[in-house]
C-alpha cells in the first residue's frame, strides 16, 4: 500500500518518524476566526473532537501545555492543580511564538521548541480519534489520542470548566 502523502511541518515529520498512525485533513482559514468551533464546522466534525492546544505558565512550575475540547474553557486552576502548581495563567500571545515555535490557530502539543509538560482532558480518550492542530493554520492531526498522548509523554485529567 502506497504511503499517504502529508504536507510536512515540524509535526507531522516527528509523527512520521515515530511510525505513528495519523491522518491530515486541510480546511479553509478564516484569519478573523480562528476559534476551534470554525475548525470543527469547516471539517464536518463534532467540536468535542476537536481539541484546541494551551500554552500555560505556573507560578512556580514554568510552562506547561492543556490540550482541551475546542467547546470547552481551561479551568486555571484545574490545570495549574493537574501541573503541581497552586496558581497558573495563560502565556501573553506575543509570548506564543518564540516560546513554542507555532503562531495562534496553529500551535501544535507535537513539535514545539522545547518539550513542556503537557495534559489533554480527560474527554481526550472518549474517542477513537480526535483532532489537533499538525503546526500550521489549516492543518489538523487525525490522530488516536492514546498514540498522541502516549508520543508527547503526557497525562490525562479534568482541565475545564464545569
Amino acid at each position: 500500500m502506497a504511503k499517504a502523502k502529508h504536507p510536512k511541518t515540524n509535526a507531522v515529520r516527528l509523527l512520521e518518524a515515530a511510525g505513528i498512525d495519523f491522518a491530515t485533513r486541510e480546511y479553509e482559514v478564516d484569519e478573523n476566526d480562528l476559534a476551534a468551533q470554525h475548525v470543527a464546522d469547516s471539517l464536518g466534525e463534532d467540536i468535542n473532537r476537536v481539541f484546541k492546544t494551551l500554552v500555560l505558565r505556573g507560578e512556580r512550575t514554568g510552562l506547561f501545555v492543556c490540550v482541551v475540547p475546542g467547546s470547552c474553557e481551561v479551568d486555571l486552576k484545574k490545570a495549574a492543580v493537574a501541573a503541581g502548581d497552586k496558581k497558573a495563567e495563560m502565556i501573553a500571545m506575543k509570548e506564543l511564538l518564540p516560546l513554542t515555535g507555532y503562531i495562534r490557530g496553529g500551535c501544535s502539543p507535537v513539535g514545539m521548541k522545547k518539550p513542556y509538560p503537557t495534559f489533554f482532558h480527560t474527554t481526550a480518550t472518549d474517542f477513537d480519534a480526535i483532532y489537533v492542530s499538525a503546526g500550521v493554520r489549516g492543518l489538523q492531526l487525525e490522530i488516536a489520542p492514546d498514540a498522541l498522548i502516549a508520543f508527547v509523554g503526557a497525562k490525562v485529567a479534568d482541565l475545564v470548566k464545569d
